[in-house]
């Protein structure tokens, strides 16, 4: 059976006998378009953007004909958030060269720190998806939290304006930085694997292709990353080596987690 948020029930399947009065009303109840402005540090003037951001792909086949995933806003905001992270970095390092820059930006924009930034407004828990599609946030894979987030971003330009979509992802990079989650600094969680798995005997780590997704021109890759015979942790990417680190990431994760002593 899938989920539907009872916050959204309403928008979904409006019933003959609770017919909203207006368009707007169609969208979000008042008690969750509060929870949802808290969250995001914005007021809402028009809740369907909203209502559309958060609509996974999966999700289409119980919805009407007419209805759109989120698809077409992600791209939107993806574009909104490369320029204003472009702009946040260019205003705070004069001195920093096109490559410094650029590899900060990647930090800043990449699917691990948009999962940061969706954490901190529990996005996930207004996704509209499949079982199987929530299955995936279950085995580690950030994609879907990480492309609402981007469709946030459009819908709060599409409402507001570019100010206020800079103001908000402004907020959500700060935040990140502040607490630590994002790293300043190139990591190389394969490196550290490699070394953990050695100090232990357990041979070098194994990444192994769960699954490709995706037309040829935005593939995502799935690997599982093994020690011994046992799978340590599943990441994603758009290419082989961005999903391999990202695996790398989860093994160590759980391996702290557990305990050890992770380099």
């Amino acid at each position: 059976m899938i989920r539907v948020p009872g916050f959204l029930r309403k928008w979904l399947f409006p019933t003959r006998t609770d017919q909203p009065e207006s368009e707007a009303d169609r969208v979000l109840p008042e008690a969750a378009l509060h929870r949802l402005e808290s969250l995001l540090g914005y007021s809402i003037r028009n809740p369907a953007y909203f209502a559309q951001a958060l609509v996974h792909r999966s999700y289409l086949q119980r919805l009407p004909r007419s209805a759109h995933s989120n698809e077409r806003m992600e791209f939107l905001g993806d574009s909104i958030l490369n320029l204003v992270v472009a702009e946040y970095l260019f205003d705070r390092h004069p001195d920093a060269e096109e490559g410094e820059l650029t590899k900060a930006r990647s930090r800043l924009v990449n699917r691990k720190a948009l999962a940061a930034y969706a954490k901190v407004i529990h996005l996930v828990d207004f996704i509209l998806m499949s079982p199987s599609a929530a299955q995936s946030l279950d085995k580690g894979s950030d994609a879907i939290v990480s492309d609402t987030l981007e469709a946030i971003i459009a819908a709060i330009y599409l409402d507001g304006g570019f100010q206020a979509a800079r103001d908000f992802v402004h907020r959500q990079v700060s935040v990140a930085l502040d607490s630590g989650a994002i790293a300043t600094a190139d990591e190389n969680y394969k490196s550290r694997l490699l070394e953990y798995a050695q100090s232990h005997a357990l041979g070098a780590p194994r990444y192994i292709i769960a699954r490709e997704e995706g037309p040829d021109h935005d593939r995502t890759f799935t690997v599982d990353v093994l020690l011994g015979n046992s799978c340590q942790g599943t990441g994603t990417g758009k290419n082989k080596k961005e999903a391999e680190q990202a695996a790398a990431n989860r093994a160590l994760e759980r391996l702290s987690n557990e305990g050890n002593e992770v380099p």
